[in-house]
């Protein structure tokens, strides 16, 4: 996946629209930088993936294990790299009116939409997610398989750790529209967005 440009000042590639600043840009930074790393996760699933292909078509030796830990780095790093999505806007869109509005008006929309919709529904998933990991690790839950992977609360964790990525990415976003709407927090000088007005 391609990097956006987070250096000093300058917004993340493919939210041109939208002013950065000092908040947004230091979280966005951090977003991405984790995004980035998480994205050689992608390589070790191929990986893993080939490998058990060729144990079970090619060797005729399948392993429970090995399809347990390719669903769980699958897994893994969707969650972990959603954040990356939201903060270089390369997550898909089903409003096909929002092309049509100007810049503040999309502003408001999104703005809106993350206050009241995004951010509380993410609370209410983290609130149950933390103590669904938590209670894994506390019984020491493994796979139901025999020969299945131990350690089932490490994926059942990463679930919620990404879904706080997400709401981060989120509360950026919403302070870089609140920047465009109503010039507070200041703009970052040299963010390389648009006039606001």
């Amino acid at each position: 996946m391609p990097a956006p440009d987070s250096s000093a000042g300058h917004a993340p590639a493919g939210s041109p629209g939208l002013p950065t600043n000092r908040v947004s840009h230091r979280l966005d930074v951090v977003i991405l930088r984790i995004g980035q790393a998480v994205s050689w996760l992608w390589l070790a699933t191929l990986t893993v993936v080939l490998t058990n292909v060729v144990n079970r078509f090619i060797l005729g030796r399948g392993s429970i294990a090995m399809e347990e830990l390719a669903w769980h780095l699958f897994g893994a790093t969707m969650i972990l790299t959603l954040a990356y999505a939201v903060v270089s806007d390369d997550h898909v869109r089903v409003d096909v009116l929002h092309e049509k509005f100007s810049p503040r008006a999309q502003a408001w929309i999104e703005l809106l939409g993350i206050v009241l919709l995004a951010l509380p529904i993410l609370y209410l998933m983290l609130d149950a997610l933390y103590a669904y990991g938590y209670r894994a690790f506390e019984r020491g839950e493994r796979s139901q398989a025999p020969s299945g992977l131990p350690y089932r609360f490490i994926i059942k964790t990463l679930i919620p750790i990404g879904l706080t990525l997400v709401a981060i990415a989120l509360a950026s976003r919403a302070l870089r529209c609140a920047t465009l709407l109503f010039g507070f927090p200041r703009r970052l000088e040299g963010d390389g967005s648009p006039p606001t007005r």
